[in-house]
């Protein structure tokens, strides 16, 4: 039987898009759907969908999507945008209903709070970025800068007014229990979740993307390099390895980090490196199984600010990860906790260049058996049914329970 009240999930990215968050917000209402009403508030062209039942309606919001390295434009877009959303919730939210939301673009979640605030609904954030932590990590904003300061003030407010945030790594909680508004009692653990099936995948010379290369050992990095991740210390460990001729740098990806990739390459034209557009997502195994060990780059400071989705695939394939960041993040902890490969402090190149010599070594064969037993734990129908449970507790009317 279905529940008096709706849910509404407002999401600037949601399929036809591909993006992560896409994937992560239509699974996660398609999910809740089998359980309650569910209207989908999107700013995706051309991902309206007429209601049917036990599925999500969606329902499409003029939205102008210029390029990520527009920033001008692009917070502008983001702000219409935002404006657009409140005045959709406006007239569709109820008293009692539930909107849940995401932290793209980072002014969202402050109209969504509002909104149900006013309407009398419940509100729900998944936080994958934290703001402005993850501008002041990149170097755009100095700590006490206006900007910032104002920033922090309005979360305050934001995190009063939300009914629960759910946090996607363990580190965020000690930065979210710095605000007034928000208290131990609202946060929600539940982390992302695996998209290919859990399995060691062998080191094959014919893989597609490997077969090009004559080294025998291949370094991959893979997926979006935004704000908060370090090409640089990528680039320079391949200046230090250059002269070994059994390691080589598959990388690929896309934004602005890779774009800074493909700009130092350019220039230097390294020997052992390789880059490698953006894959379709029927290609992701296959690139995920080219190569022998994984890195996620991270800039400095990023416990607790963001955590980075690509990094439960890179388990499923069965693969090591060398991992630059803080120890205390939530990536790390995992990495540490289940022996699954190298911790790194960021920019370090020569530490980073020490870990990938160290992996190409002979090491300890279950690790890649550790790394898909980890990988089943992050798994879409254990993620997805506590975001089922979260939502019928609001939906319910019953304040959210601290779980473990």
């Amino acid at each position: 039987m279905r529940k008096p009240h709706k849910v509404v999930v407002v999401s600037q990215h949601y399929p036809p898009d591909h993006s992560t968050t896409a994937a992560i917000m239509a699974a996660i209402a398609e999910r809740v759907a089998q359980d309650a009403e569910v209207v989908v508030v999107s700013g995706m062209p051309g991902s309206a969908r007429e209601p049917r039942p036990g599925r999500p309606t969606v329902v499409e919001i003029r939205n102008w999507l210029p390029d990520k390295a527009a920033l001008i434009k692009r917070a502008l877009a983001e702000t219409l945008f935002t404006c657009r959303i409140f005045v959709a919730l406006w007239t569709r939210l109820k008293r009692g209903d539930v909107a849940l939301t995401v932290t793209a673009p980072f002014v969202l979640p402050y109209a969504v709070a509002v909104a149900a605030r006013l309407k009398g609904a419940k509100s729900a954030l998944i936080l994958h970025d934290l703001f402005p932590d993850v501008l002041v990590m990149a170097g755009l904003l100095k700590p006490a800068s206006l900007v910032a300061r104002t920033m922090r003030a309005i979360n305050g407010l934001m995190f009063r007014a939300l009914s629960a945030v759910i946090v996607i790594g363990r580190d965020s909680e000690k930065l979210l229990l710095r605000y007034q508004g928000m208290t131990p009692d609202k946060i929600r653990f539940i982390p992302n979740w695996t998209t290919l099936v859990p399995g060691v995948r062998p080191v094959d010379p014919d893989n597609p993307f490997r077969k090009a290369i004559g080294a025998r050992f291949v370094v991959g990095l893979s997926g979006n390099l935004g704000f908060t991740h370090d090409p640089d210390i990528v680039f320079d460990a391949a200046r230090l390895l250059r002269g070994d001729a059994d390691i080589h740098f598959l990388l690929s990806g896309w934004g602005m980090g890779f774009d800074r990739l493909r700009e130092m390459q350019s220039a230097d034209r390294l020997a052992n490196v390789t880059l490698v557009d953006r894959v379709a997502g029927a290609d992701l195994d296959a690139l995920l199984s080219s190569a022998d060990v994984w890195l996620i780059p991270y800039r400095k400071n990023v416990a607790g600010v963001s955590v980075p989705s690509r990094f439960y695939n890179l388990l499923a394939a069965g693969r090591p990860v060398i991992l630059i960041s803080e120890p205390e993040a939530e990536a790390a902890l995992t990495v540490k906790e289940n022996a699954l490969g190298w911790v790194v402090a960021p920019g370090k190149p020569d530490q980073l260049a020490d870990a990938i010599r160290q992996a190409s070594r002979p090491q300890d064969t279950a690790m890649a058996e550790r790394a898909v037993a980890a990988a089943r734990t992050f798994s879409p129908e254990r993620a997805l049914g506590s975001y089922a449970a979260l939502v019928a507790e609001l939906l319910c009317g019953r304040d959210v329970e601290r779980t473990a």
